[in-house]
């Protein structure tokens, strides 16, 4: 799919086999045969669209600027620099069995309050309010209601995460958090003695599951080393000012009200040399020798990235002609336009039918599909039928103008359709093979030639 990124239309969106340059290339081709020459590109950071985009401006001899996701740009950045480190600690977790034992302690818990959970549940949060210099632990029903709540405050880790997902949040350094957290507070509650002893067996069982995470040394050696490089990202990350949503919308690069284009350019040259104040800043602080290797790579995984892309992170500001109006426009810094708008398109379509799958709903649904949407923008609705109560009469006169070719003899070609272009298959399993494949005629023959005197010799 591409999309205007001023006016928000759906310029064009084909179903395509695999997403490979040699398949998207005849896709911008027609693009650019139909709308003209862009004003420039903004793409994620994928091979298959930076070769397409690439050979499109030599075959076209373009001068246009082309630009990298700045989102993409990070997310690729803090995958490589702490999915290692962060899979490792979730692996460590797993061996541990860390949340399995959790979750059946609390289940545990809870079989033993039995009917009586709301009244547990009254327990707990009167034993909540009081004081925070009290740390004993009440006894009975209420004790072992509180065990329960703290061993789901634990299990609730992911309540720390803001939702945008890895990198950007690490729910494995959270957990790792809360149960380090929990272990302190149940050796504090434990130094009280609780004198009842059901209250105490359940206390001492939550620390004793915890315990590998306190003593083990992998996890401490993994959290250091994951820390400190979740400190080079954040650092990176607050010097591009990518920031999260918040419940008025997207901020702005500056997380402040909305600001002129002349403001949002200055704003842009900011962040570029903040950029490369902080390039600097870590090609000093990068160990030379001794024993941090670890910092040393990590430091060097971000400037080879940074050196990589640098060329495609900067060139938003594009210069109007007085011939349209003069001034400037920005481009995007994301491909957040498109990618929300597909993301709509799969609510859309979960709502319409009630799944969470879409794999096959989508095989089906042509491509000119997101194009309907483009009847939402007013501005596009009034170039192409004026208003869409003349929406009908529009498609009538398309199919008037058909009807008209085929009683006049004229061949209705249509040499804009990407559909006549002969396409190299690359899918491992599409669904046109799948239907070819699963036929009983397929099966026959596959179990003749098993059995076949030919297969035994």
């Amino acid at each position: 799919m591409a999309l205007t990124g001023w006016r928000r239309w759906i310029l064009g969106a084909w179903k395509v086999p695999t997403e490979r340059s040699d398949v998207i290339l005849p896709c911008l081709h027609e693009l650019v045969r139909m709308f003209g020459v862009p004003c420039g590109v903004m793409r994620d950071l994928g091979r298959a669209i930076t070769l397409a985009v690439n050979s499109l401006l030599i075959e076209l001899d373009l001068d246009i600027p082309v630009l990298a996701c700045h989102l993409h740009f990070l997310q690729d950045i803090g995958t490589d620099l702490l999915k290692p480190a962060h899979g490792e600690l979730c692996s460590l977790f797993r061996h541990w069995k860390i949340r399995p034992k959790l979750c059946t302690l609390s289940r545990d818990l809870g079989r033993k309050i039995g009917c009586e959970i709301e009244k547990a549940r009254e327990e707990v949060k009167a034993w909540q309010q009081q004081g925070n210099a009290d740390y004993s632990i009440p006894q009975g029903r209420a004790g072992i209601g509180t065990v329960r709540a703290l061993t789901q405050w634990i299990l609730d880790y992911r309540a720390d995460s803001t939702g945008e997902d890895f990198p950007f949040d690490r729910p494995y350094l959270d957990f790792y958090d809360r149960c380090i957290t929990a272990h302190r507070a149940v050796n504090v509650f434990l130094s009280r003695q609780p004198k009842d002893p059901k209250v105490s067996k359940n206390l001492k069982r939550l620390q004793h599951v915890l315990n590998p995470v306190l003593s083990d040394v992998p996890f401490y050696q993994l959290v250091r080393r994951l820390r400190a490089r979740v400190k080079l990202f954040d650092e990176l990350r607050d010097t591009l000012r990518l920031f999260p949503k918040t419940s008025s919308g997207r901020k702005n690069l500056s997380g402040k009200d909305t600001l002129t284009p002349e403001q949002t350019a200055r704003e842009l040259c900011d962040i570029r040399e903040q950029l490369e104040q902080l390039v600097a800043s870590f090609k000093n602080r990068r160990p030379k020798r001794g024993p941090a290797q670890d910092i040393r790579n990590a430091i060097d995984l971000i400037l080879r990235h940074i050196e990589d892309h640098g060329d495609y992170l900067w060139g938003h500001v594009i210069s109007l002609t007085m011939e349209k109006g003069g001034g400037i426009r920005l481009m995007e810094r994301t491909n957040n336009l498109p990618e929300g708008f597909f993301k709509g398109i799969k609510h859309d379509e979960r709502r319409r039918s009630g799944r969470k799958i879409l794999t096959q709903d989508f095989e089906n649904l042509p491509a000119e599909a997101a194009l309907v949407y483009n009847l939402n923008c007013q501005d596009y609705v009034a170039i192409v039928c004026g208003s869409l109560d003349r929406l009908p009469e529009a498609f009538a006169e398309l199919d008037l103008e058909k009807r008209q070719g085929n009683l006049d003899n004229k061949s209705q070609t249509n040499c804009s359709s990407l559909s006549s272009l002969p396409r190299t298959e690359t899918a491992s399993l599409p669904s046109a093979d799948r239907r070819l494949i699963r036929t009983e005629q397929m099966q026959r023959r596959i179990l003749a030639a098993s059995k076949s005197r030919r297969a035994y010799s």
